[in-house]
């Protein structure tokens, strides 16, 4: 049923990005009056699932779900009718406008991709606000594993700046040392001062290929107890508001640590516990199950932040968030291009995508989701690549710069490379995918 959920989720989402986009060309289209032949989501090699005919228009709901588009009489397209090009212009057709018209027509659907991101990010900002946890609040610092003490962290630090920029966001963390293609200086507040040390590339790029790097940290949190569950541990003394401060010969000790004790020392035995209860110490001795439990339930001290904002307010919060976040993927899609990152091994395909959504049902998730998949596709669609909007607005743009409009042979020509690299990239990007599912 979860991959149900994940799967009903993705077609969703990409339905609404594709419908989306093409409406933007279309709409464009009709603004200046130019025939508007096929408006399609999904693809339509030899058959469609659905079609009707309105107008001039063929609506569809093509079976191969990489895409959609809108056939623009007059235009060099996905449909490669070159026999429409060897005909007498018409003075509806994309190529007997002007140039600034078809530059206008070509960026709309990335337009319309970004302008629907930024009504999903105040959607959510007004209903949602901002929900964080602050750096602040983290005052015992962090449970760092193996891979995180090779870079130079250590229990008990906390993460004040990377690169002189302050952290306000734990979340923030994780993605500003993955976001590189150099190394970083970190600040940490260690035993009262801060401390300097600067993590090497390698180990930052490492970080993005190892599973062992996933689990860099966790909040460290003391062993306060919420409520206890058993009759053993209210036998052995243990009230709510305990706070365990000593396990067996570990003093000073966390929620992790003392967790870790229990499974890995105390499993079915007895522990030797001290307590710090209303500011006095007590020793107690506890007996542990079979499966490394006391038989409490812990208090979680921390409470995440939330931002609220007006819907007034939510409009410039939520162009905001949308900026940043063309920012963030803009950074990640260089890095990509960068040999040294070798982050083109990370690419993924459908599979990728589809598990960026939860299995279970979250409107706020899918909103999020849809939004930066919204963003992602504004972004790759204006990359000045043959074949995709930002390549025939490069073309245009050469056009309106010179006033030597490209032959049609010559756009012909691009359009077909421009196929090959998308194809190879969706070949090679869903390999992985295919790669990764048989290599866990």
């Amino acid at each position: 049923m979860d991959i149900v959920i994940k799967i009903i989720q993705f077609f969703m989402s990409l339905s609404l990005l594709v419908a989306i986009h093409e409406f933007g060309h279309f709409i464009m289209a009709r603004v200046f009056k130019i025939r508007v032949e096929k408006f399609y989501i999904f693809f339509d090699p030899w058959f469609s699932i659905l079609k009707w005919k309105r107008g001039d228009t063929e609506y569809g709901l093509g079976w191969l779900p990489l895409g959609g588009y809108v056939k623009i009489a007059g235009m060099i397209d996905e449909s490669m009718d070159t026999e429409q090009m060897k005909a007498p212009v018409k003075p509806d057709e994309f190529r007997a406008k002007p140039a600034w018209q078809r530059f206008l027509v070509m960026i709309a659907g990335v337009v319309m991709n970004i302008l629907l991101a930024i009504v999903i990010y105040i959607g959510i900002r007004y209903v949602h606000g901002e929900a964080y946890m602050a750096n602040a609040d983290v005052k015992w610092g962090y449970e760092f594993n193996e891979a995180a003490e090779r870079m130079g962290f250590r229990d008990g630090d906390r993460v004040v700046a990377i690169d002189g920029e302050d952290i306000d966001d734990v979340n923030e963390i994780r993605g500003k040392l993955l976001l590189t293609d150099d190394a970083r200086r970190v600040t940490v507040l260690r035993a009262g001062r801060e401390v300097d040390f600067t993590i090497p590339f390698e180990e930052l790029l490492e970080m993005r290929r190892n599973r062992e790097y996933e689990d860099l940290y966790v909040l460290r949190v003391p062993f306060i107890i919420d409520s206890v569950m058993s009759e053993s541990a209210a036998a052995a003394g243990l009230r709510s508001g305990d706070e365990v401060v000593v396990c067996g010969a570990a003093e000073n000790v966390d929620a992790v640590t003392v967790t870790r004790l229990l499974t890995n020392e105390y499993k079915g035995d007895t522990v030797r516990l001290g307590i710090l209860r209303d500011g006095l110490y007590m020793p107690l001795r506890v007996p542990v199950d079979d499966e490394g439990k006391i038989g409490v339930r812990l208090a979680n001290p921390f409470t995440p932040r939330t931002r609220e904002f007006t819907f007034w307010q939510a409009i410039p919060e939520g162009a905001k968030l949308a900026g940043e976040t063309v920012a963030d993927y803009w950074r990640q899609l260089k890095l990509i291009f960068s040999p040294k990152t070798k982050m083109y091994e990370e690419l993924g395909g459908f599979i990728a995508i589809g598990n960026i959504f939860p299995s279970e049902w979250d409107w706020l998730r899918f909103w999020s989701m849809t939004a930066f998949l919204s963003i992602m596709l504004a972004v790759l669609n204006i990359l000045p690549i043959p074949g995709l909007d930002g390549g025939h607005a490069l073309f245009t743009l050469w056009e309106m710069a010179t006033g030597r409009k490209p032959s049609d042979r010559f756009l012909e020509i691009m359009q077909y490379i421009g196929f090959a690299l998308l194809l190879a990239l969706v070949v090679y990007a869903n390999g992985n995918d295919i790669y990764r599912l048989f290599n866990k």
